[in-house]
């Protein structure tokens, strides 16, 4: 469907949990935060059935995700359920990939097609820092599985100034030899993330440059979202920038998210948006859902606002809202 922008609503991040097994700077504080009661989030059952409505709406890819969506019993066969949803072309899943390994196979089979992998760095020392808590190495050996599965994988790392801006080449070289996509997210300031310090797209992009040479642009086609894409000479895998503050991309979005509370949020920075938990626990049926969300999604707001005052700014955390 098309909302009051224009813009062809296609895409649906679905966070199953605000629980993860990480705490990194940028989402969650050190001593970690109160969770979700087990009944205020949505039942695989219920997300099933939204789904299914919102892909009568024209939504065609899906992404779980968290918290860390691994964290949450039975994430592998809510995927199968959503693969045997009609209508649904793509199912990826966001995660920090540590509650996969060993697991790959079996998510391939369950029908996921791709992995987005939080990582901001290959230094075991750094990675510890940042997310307070586990091993690169398990990260690495995941990425190497989906790869040899034939998954596409795209590496997400957010760079920070004073943690990890000055190891992002490395990172990056991890597409050299891989078919796989890394990606440079810039800082967003939601949550603990207002309290640091980003690194421009821009800036990153110059880094690769001076690291590995030219960098002929990418047009092929990698997914659904905005990043863009660069390969230096020689690389099997790409390099991208997500660019949200330095250049915006209001106007191509194409994706709205689903809280593990069941909130239909309609942009990462503005408050507004539908409680469909209300209404599901309340007995609305298809038509009344159907005609709820498609009022909802038309009213997504036009621009995410960070840069200047809004009056229904986000105040929740990353893992609250869905990463």
């Amino acid at each position: 469907m098309l909302d009051d922008c224009g813009r062809r609503i296609d895409y649906l991040r679905i966070s199953i949990t605000d629980r993860c097994n990480l705490r990194c700077v940028y989402c969650m504080p050190e001593g970690g935060v109160s969770t979700l009661r087990h009944s205020d989030i949505l039942s695989y059952e219920e997300i099933v059935r939204l789904t299914g409505l919102l892909t009568r709406l024209g939504v065609r890819h899906l992404r779980v995700t968290g918290g860390e969506p691994m964290a949450r019993r039975g994430c592998l066969d809510l995927v199968r359920r959503l693969h045997e949803t009609g209508g649904v072309e793509t199912i990826a899943m966001t995660t920090n990939a540590l509650l996969l390994r060993g697991r790959v196979a079996e998510a391939r089979a369950a029908g996921l097609d791709a992995l987005n992998i939080s990582l901001d760095t290959v230094d075991p020392a750094t990675y510890a820092a940042m997310t307070r808590g586990g091993r690169v190495e398990d990260v690495l050996s995941v990425i190497d599985d989906a790869v040899s599965l034939g998954m596409r994988v795209k590496v997400n790392a957010v760079p920070v100034r004073g943690m990890n801006d000055h190891q992002l080449a490395a990172l990056a070289a991890l597409a050299r030899d891989r078919e796989i996509h890394v990606r440079f997210i810039e800082l967003m300031p939601v949550g603990c993330g207002a309290g640091l310090s980003p690194v421009p797209s821009d800036e990153v992009l110059a880094r690769m440059e001076a690291a590995f040479g030219p960098l002929a642009p990418d047009t092929s086609r990698h997914g659904f979202g905005p990043a863009r894409y660069v390969r230096p000479e020689g690389f099997a895998g790409s390099i991208g920038v997500i660019s949200p503050m330095s250049h915006e991309f209001c106007d191509t979005c194409n994706r709205v998210r689903l809280t593990a509370d069941g909130y239909l949020k309609l942009c990462l920075n503005h408050q507004a948006g539908l409680d469909v938990r209300a209404l599901l626990r309340e007995g609305a049926d298809d038509d009344v859902l159907l005609e709820a969300l498609r009022a909802a999604i038309a009213r997504k707001p036009a621009r995410h606002g960070f840069l200047e005052e809004i009056g229904d700014r986000e105040e929740r955390r990353m893992n609250e809202i869905g990463g």
